[in-house]
């Protein structure tokens, strides 16, 4: 599918753009001024400093903080995205997983060793036909290293089912961070319904009984009226992801992701940092997420409608104000092997919210069972004895 892009902003709540608005410039190199070495993103200072001496680098995000995000006009987006609003505005390579087909991207001196995403070593090198859509805007990784392992093992302690073998092995040393993409997209939607309202009443009936006797019950009868009406709701910053490296249930687990919280797009952010390379195109997201807004839209109309019950719901939507943004989401990533299984592990790396997967111990399930049997012989003994 043709990707495509737009700049135009319509979302009516949006402020639009105008000409005399900086342009977000990248900045290619990220050097320590004091030894030299390379300056990657630190979540816990929220700088960029140098890895090696701890130096800060200044200025670097001084251009960025300036800058401004801008919601794109879908329409025009469906029609082509110019050059120049492609790449990454620093060099950077890219490799493709053999096993679970993440496509990652990271600084062009750095050697993978194996996929972020699943662990496999079946790395091969990615050739884009076409540089890959610009994201203007990113959630800045907040969440520490430190903190991150710390968290997962706590939460990891929790788990009253895991094998306490797994719980006291490191598996934490091997958690990694990096950025994954999504698409949001705006709208207003109308929406004209129509249905017929029920409205419960109640008759009494006569019925003879099984012993002969006369005997009077209610009985549920509905009456059914037209009804119509319409409802109005901006749809704001709806997230629908791009990546195929993380299990979507653990992904969905996580959100949301604040984006009232974005900051406009810098490569400096992505120092030191991995980052997958969209593989749902706009045109396929944007489809997506209207899917998602019609159920929303058909929920609402739904709870509208008037009475005990309702059928025959009819609802018309128009959609106006469509724009959309690409964006990256900061996560921490555990991918580790248990037995025969694959696990994966993710955290929100700017709340801090965990999902995953963990190998589950049969012995501590077989104990559990058998104590709820046996609390349910007693509680039934009981009873009985009380009689």
């Amino acid at each position: 599918m043709a990707e495509t892009w737009g700049t135009t902003p319509a979302a009516p709540v949006k402020a639009a753009p105008s000409a005399a608005e900086p342009e977000i410039k990248a900045r290619v190199k990220h050097t320590c001024p004091a030894c030299g070495g390379e300056a990657v993103w630190n979540p816990a200072k929220q700088v960029l400093a140098c890895g090696f001496c701890g130096t800060v680098v200044p200025g670097t995000l001084d251009d960025a903080a300036a800058g401004k995000i801008v919601e794109h006009d879908l329409a025009t987006a469906l029609r082509g995205i110019p050059d120049d609003k492609r790449g990454w505005g620093v060099q950077k390579q890219s490799v493709k997983c053999q096993s679970c087909h993440a496509i990652s991207v990271f600084d062009s001196a750095r050697q993978s060793q194996g996929c972020g995403f699943c662990g496999a070593t079946q790395l091969v090198p990615y050739e884009e036909v076409k540089e890959a859509f610009s994201p203007e805007s990113l959630l800045p990784m907040k969440i520490a290293a430190t903190k991150a392992r710390e968290l997962i093992k706590t939460w990891y302690g929790s788990r009253w089912f895991a094998p306490n073998k797994l719980k006291k092995a490191a598996l934490t040393d091997t958690v990694k961070g990096l950025y994954i993409p999504y698409w949001t997209f705006d709208a207003q939607a109308n929406a004209d319904w129509e249905a017929e309202a029920g409205y419960h009443y109640y008759e009494t009936e006569e019925y003879t009984d099984n012993s002969g006797n006369r005997q009077t019950r209610q009985i549920q009868r509905t009456r059914w009226e037209y009804a119509s009406g319409s409802i109005d709701h901006f749809f704001d910053d709806e997230l629908v992801p791009a990546s195929l490296g993380v299990q979507a249930n653990h992904l969905r687990a996580v959100e949301p992701f604040p984006t009232a919280e974005l900051a406009p797009y810098d490569p400096a952010y992505l120092s030191g940092w991995v980052v997958e390379r969209y593989q749902i195109d706009l045109l396929a997201a944007a489809q997506k997420s209207r899917e998602g807004m019609e159920k929303q839209v058909q929920s609402m109309c739904d709870s509208a409608v008037p009475g005990d019950t309702h059928r025959n719901l009819n609802v018309r939507t128009a959609y106006s104000g469509q724009t959309f943004k690409h964006i990256l989401a900061p996560l921490w990533m555990l991918q580790y092997r248990y037995g025969a299984e694959n696990f994966q592990v993710v955290m929100n790396g700017y709340t801090g919210k965990i999902s995953g997967d963990y190998p589950k111990s049969w012995v501590k399930i077989m104990f559990t069972a058998l104590a709820a049997i046996i609390v349910l012989m007693i509680l039934f003994s009981a009873m009985s004895g009380g009689r």
